[in-house]
């Protein structure tokens, strides 16, 4: 996002060293609980020196972990995100490197006589100090940088929702020290989102030259997609000519239509889009069994939060506990989701299907709290379990709006080419009831395009504190 300054270059170079420290501390304590701990038995007498002959291991063993967690991008300054999100690729990292220095001291074991049992211990006593270690790292760094001076002046080029998005996203990584000057209208009939202030509105990007001229921008940031080819390459050449860092965000669909997969039928090539993740058995394996055993956690550890909502629905309303809705799933399969009740029994009998508002007359005192914390989305953990729907996904739409959809909102049918989910990336950047349609489709077809465990993992993260438009 932004270029590294020097404290971005100190955090990396503390973080090689306290990973070395946790790594070799990881090393030794398996040695430890292998040898002189009296866990195991000893059916030979442990090498003599003991802690010397290991540590010359475990220094191999360290450089191992390094190359590996560089090429994860743990190293990478600066790191966005919460702490969450970096599990997975410490966890990848740490699972590499045991198995590297386990074939390692394979071919060496003619050489040097090293205890299997002593090296698959220091997976997890390696794991445990890498994941505390990285943890207080991170606390560190983040509150250094919260309380750290705004370095990075960023002016972004656009006015909607897209702005206005992008500088609530750079307010909540501290790490980016940050701070947005103003924003820049891309064209006259540009509308202005209601959550960017008439004040910080500073001009037309005709104005740009001089502008920059006469403030100090460190970045600029381009998020209206209706600039034309020409007008962006004159915008990167400007932002070259003063040093200034250029970013701009793409539109997320034609990415996703730029991907093109090219085929050889003889001597006939045939264009078509790329295979997405989820095309692939063992990526769809990987992922139902994520579904199976998070959903079952889930199921375990909602009930008695179900329980509790449904005592407060039947003191709060008559009517059943459990409210089921057709819904559309993957290739379009109509299933029924579960949900608690939140709405009077009678509450579509004059409108019909309508998208929930702010507000909403229709919903019970218990019903508004219920939505207000997604509890009422926790019974859908038996659709998952049951492979009506996957952990995470594009959530699924109602027949009757699908039907609306797929012919008013260019590529919403794509969306159904995998299972739906409890939650997804749209719904965690806050598009859920009552918001814009196209730009859920954009997140959702960004999500399938470039899914993974740990894009699932971030996404579940982010669902339990996601609350916009949760009406």
């Amino acid at each position: 996002m932004r270029e590294k300054d020097t404290p971005d270059v100190m955090y990396s170079i503390i973080a090689v060293l306290t990973d070395t420290a946790a790594i070799m501390a990881g090393a030794l304590l398996a040695v430890w609980m292998r040898f002189d701990s009296g866990w195991f038995v000893l059916r030979h007498a442990p090498p003599d020196p003991l802690y010397p002959q290991y540590a010359a291991g475990a220094l191999v063993m360290t450089g191992l972990f390094l190359l590996v967690m560089h090429n994860q991008g743990l190293y990478s300054r600066p790191q966005t995100g919460t702490f969450i999100t970096k599990i997975p690729r410490i966890t990848k990292s740490a699972g590499m490197g045991c198995v590297l220095t386990i074939v390692i001291a394979f071919l060496v074991q003619n050489d040097l006589d090293y205890s299997r049992l002593a090296i698959l211990l220091s997976l997890p006593c390696t794991l445990f100090l890498l994941m505390l270690e990285r943890w207080i790292l991170f606390r560190i760094e983040w509150n250094w940088s919260r309380h750290s001076s705004k370095t990075n002046s960023v002016l972004i080029l656009g006015t909607d929702t897209v702005a206005a998005h992008v500088r609530r996203t750079l307010k909540k990584e501290p790490m980016l020290r940050s701070r947005v000057i103003g924003f820049m209208r891309v064209s006259d009939n540009n509308e202005i989102d209601e959550r960017i202030e008439p004040e910080l509105v500073i001009g037309h990007i005709d104005t740009l030259a001089e502008f920059i001229k006469e403030k100090h921008v460190n970045q600029i940031i381009l998020t209206d997609a209706s600039l034309d080819h020409r007008a962006v390459m004159n915008l990167v050449l400007l932002c070259e000519h003063n040093l200034i860092t250029f970013n701009m965000v793409p539109d997320l669909f034609r990415i996703m239509t730029s991907s093109m997969d090219v085929q050889s039928l003889d001597d006939i090539p045939l264009l078509g889009v790329r295979r997405w993740p989820l095309d692939f058995f063992w990526n769809r394996l990987t992922k139902r069994a994520e579904d199976i055993l998070g959903s079952f956690v889930g199921l375990l550890l909602s009930a008695p939060v179900v329980l509790a909502a449904a005592i407060m629905i039947k003191r709060d309303s008559p009517g059943p506990v459990f409210y089921a809705q057709e819904r559309c799933g993957e290739h379009g399969r109509i299933f029924k989701l579960y949900k608690l009740r939140t709405m009077r029994i009678d509450a579509e009998h004059q409108t019909g299907p309508v998208f929930t508002t702010a507000d909403d007359s229709r919903r019970t005192r218990t019903g508004a709290v219920l939505r207000r914390y997604n509890i009422d989305e926790l019974p859908q953990f038996w659709n998952v379990f049951k492979g009506d729907m996957s952990l995470v996904g594009p959530r699924p739409e109602r027949p009757h709006f699908v039907e609306q959809f797929k012919t008013d909102v260019s590529g919403y049918m794509w969306r159904h080419k995998s299972l739906p989910g409890l939650t997804g990336w749209a719904q965690v950047k806050g598009l859920r009831g009552d918001t814009s349609i196209s730009e859920r489709i954009k997140y959702d077809l960004y999500y399938l395009e470039n899914w993974s465990l740990s894009f699932d993992f971030k996404i579940l993260a982010k669902t339990l504190f996601a609350h916009d438009n949760a009406y």
